[in-house]
């Protein structure tokens, strides 16, 4: 009871101190509460709306990952309805008929599309639909030239009831008019979803109205979906196999999987950031308690000697550690649930609406957010308070500090080198590998190592890096720089765990930049070298492009050509006898001038003559393909070609690395017309001296499709950019917690250092320090501790980055590009951060009335 009493005193007697290392731990407790809360509520809320929708028993079309993209979904027959309602048990069969292969756009020729990557739906009218959705204006569809939509678009886009659209799908263009508005009962899941009658979905998106994409089955009373389902699997016989047959859990399950596997990406991602702001927490918390244990030498001291323990002495400085992960936890834990409400309101505010009323949090996390808090503050306590035992008690009421341990530092100094040495070797190793899943495995040790062991031997490097920074940037200021800069070197193992904290995330914002530039780099020297087509054109939402689009397109002028692309899945049998599914890119022959592939073997031209085909190099000598060798190739959903190899191309690239090229005429002979695949993409040539002209006409020739792109070669290269830059912004978004973190570690660090030195800045301010120059020397202190973090940062990101390009390069990313402006920018933002951390210590430090502070002991 005595030591629970003295630690609630020293904690209470604290808690300015402890304020900030409470908030790195509320910080790191509310990014994993947050995320876990907002995965939880998603989950659920998507539970609730796949178990609205799901049918007893559902009949669909057979998976097939190999299908053909022919802009069309998968169907069933509809002549099988009548067989399934005469199966004993089934009380009612509804027929759905939908797709996602479809765009809508508006009077003003705008697309309707989600732009949050969320698909566009387009569905019959049926009472799986009146399950998740009501109408809240107008009524139901009726006829092919009536449409319902859901609420969050039409509010989005401005649609109202009456208004025209025109909805665009593989089977053709046709018009309809808004006759309804649906709300959804649960949730919106990002969806721009369209609602037609069934007739008219059948034709229009399925392009017949003798198929359907599949049947619910409505159990009859005292059937379960089991018995549904064995009954159907035993009606369909051999046919069976040929449908997907699932219950309503089966269902919910198989839509879980593709939902779940995004949010757990997203769920994984978050608390990866998260344990990089635990920890940067550890060191700010490890330096508070250092730097308290070190303040309260004195009265531990005199602990000591009126006879408390060892154990005591310890105990004592944990429990102050409890409290305070109790505290900063607790707190956590209520700015997690704000966090995930900030969350859903952001996915709100890309389409996907949330309800906050929904919000489900699990009681593992309140537990898991606690027991994180408190455990890493106890552990990151240990060390001081551990040290706290060692101290003699007559050493310490005779000295005003910690004794440093001379033979500790030397230790640690070795082991830090070691690790260093070890993880660069690592590194240099991942540089030289020749291949990427085991050079990926060195770079990963390669980080691990190389970070700890900057870690460790962070107070040895304190010495000699302040002192080379000091001499750039603090000797201008003369006597008050050289004071800093003595005060930065003090102690230097606060300085280095100080430092530490801000170098882990300035090191993974280096890294990343030094990938991105790279990758961007990269992609523009292929396209430069690669690419000899004007201008490349593709859909917006990744569908591939409608046969009229296509036809639009090559009746443009001032074009000279216009190359179409499209993939085609077929079972290849090589030489060797083995045999297994690939993409064959199939284009017209005009491709070989529009990209510009190396060969190792043969002409490419050669590759595009009737019923020929080339090879990439790897595929080549994997499977003993040679030049003139025959292939059997039998096209997925049409015929078996014998194709001839014509050319083998080289790997040493990054676009189309690995494509397999034929005619796309050849193609077509093999296929029905019905399963020969769209084009994914079109590459244009101008006429001489008329690139203007010829970009012009292009864009005219697809106004009124407004999902598909037409792009010179800068415009592409700047959507490269903007794609690359748009997820590195977004991950420097999430590591600014981790730098947040710590630069309140320098904060704390300054603020516990001005109480350390009171005595010492009375004396100071006695012999004629002004007040501007004590905020003076402190805020220098503070932009050379954030200096060295940055230098150590950027120095150690550059070197992950840089081998981390060197794998890159095994895909043929080849250009290793240092984005020096980024970087530079990077280090002077830590000397303005470096300022403003120590603008709160060094007010507190100039406003020390003098007197009182040459009295304090």
């Amino acid at each position: 009871m005595t030591v629970l009493k003295t630690s609630l005193r020293n904690f209470l007697a604290h808690k300015g101190r402890m304020a900030l290392s409470a908030t790195a731990v509320l910080l790191s407790v509310a990014f994993v509460c947050g995320t876990l809360v907002f995965t939880d509520t998603m989950n659920a809320t998507f539970d609730k709306l796949f178990a609205n929708v799901a049918s007893d028993v559902s009949v669909g079309p057979k998976e097939n990952d190999d299908a053909q993209q022919t802009g069309r979904p998968a169907t069933v027959p509809a002549s099988l309805r009548e067989k399934l309602a005469r199966i004993d048990g089934v009380a009612k069969v509804e027929p759905s008929a939908d797709s996602r292969q479809l765009t809508v756009v508006d009077g003003r020729k705008k697309s309707l599309s989600p732009t949050s990557g969320a698909p566009t739906v387009g569905a019959n009218w049926d009472e799986g639909a009146k399950k998740s959705v009501e109408i809240t204006s107008g009524h139901e569809p009726h006829g092919p030239a009536e449409v319902v939509l859901d609420s969050d678009t039409a509010d989005k886009h401005g649609v109202k009831t009456g208004d025209t659209l025109r909805v665009i799908a593989a089977p053709g263009d046709f018009t309809v008019k808004v006759v309804g508005i649906a709300t959804y009962k649960t949730t919106n899941p990002g969806a721009a979803v369209f609602y037609f009658d069934t007739p008219t979905a059948q034709a229009k998106l399925l392009g017949s109205t003798d198929e359907f994409s599949g049947y619910g089955l409505t159990a009859a009373s005292g059937v379960s979906d089991e018995q549904l389902k064995e009954r159907v699997s035993a009606a369909l016989g051999s046919s069976a196999g040929d449908y997907a047959l699932r219950t309503a859990a089966e269902s919910k399950e198989e839509n879980k999987k593709d939902i779940g596997s995004f949010l757990d990406v997203m769920k994984y991602a978050l608390l990866g950031f998260a344990g990089i702001a635990v920890l940067v927490g550890i060191f700010l918390i490890v330096n508070t308690f250092s730097m308290l244990v070190a303040q309260r030498t004195r009265e531990i001291g005199l602990m000591r000697a009126i006879g408390s323990s060892r154990r005591q002495i310890l105990r004592s400085v944990l429990v102050e550690a409890v409290l305070l992960g109790v505290v900063g936890s607790v707190l956590g834990i209520g700015g997690g649930v704000a966090l995930a409400v900030g969350l859903m309101e952001l996915m709100g505010s890309m389409g996907m609406k949330l309800d906050t009323s929904e919000l489900t949090i699990k009681a593992a996390t309140p537990i898991v957010g606690l027991a994180i808090g408190v455990l890493v503050t106890v552990l990151a306590a240990f060390l001081p308070a551990f040290k706290a035992t060692k101290i003699s008690p007559m050493a310490a009421l005779r000295d005003a500090g910690t004794p440093a341990d001379g033979k500790a530092g030397k230790v640690r100094a070795a082991i830090g080198l070691v690790l260093t040495a070890a993880g660069g070797l690592a590194l240099a190793a991942a540089a030289r590998s020749d291949d990427a899943a085991a050079g990926s495995g060195m770079l990963g040790l390669g980080v691990f190592l190389t970070l700890v062991g900057f870690v460790v031997v962070g107070p040895l490097l304190a010495g000699f890096v302040v002192r080379v920074i000091s001499a750039v940037v603090l000797r201008v200021f003369g006597p008050v720089g050289r004071l800093a800069e003595r005060n930065a070197l003090r102690n230097p193992r606060r300085t280095g765990a100080t430092a530490s904290a801000l170098m882990i995330g300035l090191a993974l914002v280096a890294a990343l930049s030094v990938v991105g530039s790279s990758m961007v780099a990269s992609a523009t020297e292929q396209l430069d070298k690669s690419v000899g087509a004007d201008f490349i054109v593709q859909s917006e939402n990744q569908q591939p492009l409608s046969p009229a689009v296509v036809k639009a397109l090559k009746s443009a002028g001032h074009v000279e050509h216009v190359t179409e692309y499209t993939v085609v899945n077929a079972k290849i049998t090589t030489p060797d006898g083995r045999s297994g599914t690939q993409r064959l890119s199939a284009v017209t022959p005009t491709y070989a001038d529009d990209v510009r592939a190396e060969t190792v073997e043969g002409d490419l031209k050669d590759a595009y003559a009737k019923d020929a085909m080339s090879v990439p190099e790897g595929f080549a000598k994997d499977h003993g393909v040679k030049l003139g060798d025959r292939l059997t190739v039998a096209m997925v959903d049409g015929r078996t070609a014998k194709l001839t190899v014509k050319a083998v191309t080289s790997d040493d690239t990054s676009i189309d690395k690995g494509a397999m090229y034929t005619d796309i005429a050849t193609a077509r002979s093999y296929l029905p017309a019905g399963k020969m695949p769209l084009d994914l993409m079109v590459l244009a040539k101008a006429a001489d001296g008329q690139t203007k002209q010829a970009a012009a006409a292009l864009k005219a020739s697809v106004e009124d499709y407004p999902q598909v792109k037409v792009r010179d070669q800068s415009d592409y290269k700047k959507l490269i950019q903007d794609q690359v830059g748009q997820l590195l912004n977004m991950i420097y978004g999430l590591l600014a917690l981790a730098i947040i973190v710590a630069v309140l570690g320098v904060v704390n660090t300054l603020a516990l250092s001005v109480v350390e030195r009171t005595r010492e800045i009375g004396l100071l301010r006695a012999i004629g320090l002004s007040r501007r120059q004590m905020r003076r020397m402190i805020r220098l202190e503070s932009v050379v501790i954030a200096l060295f973090g940055a230098l150590l940062g950027l120095g150690l990101g550059m070197a992950w980055g840089t081998t981390a390009q060197k794998l890159l390069a095994l895909q043929g990313l080849g250009v290793l590009d240092i984005p020096w402006p980024t970087i530079i920018a990077v280090f002077v933002g830590s000397a303005v951060v470096g300022l403003l951390a120590a603008l709160i210590p060094a007010f507190r430090a100039g406003r020390m009335n003098v007197l009182n502070a040459i009295a304090t002991d």
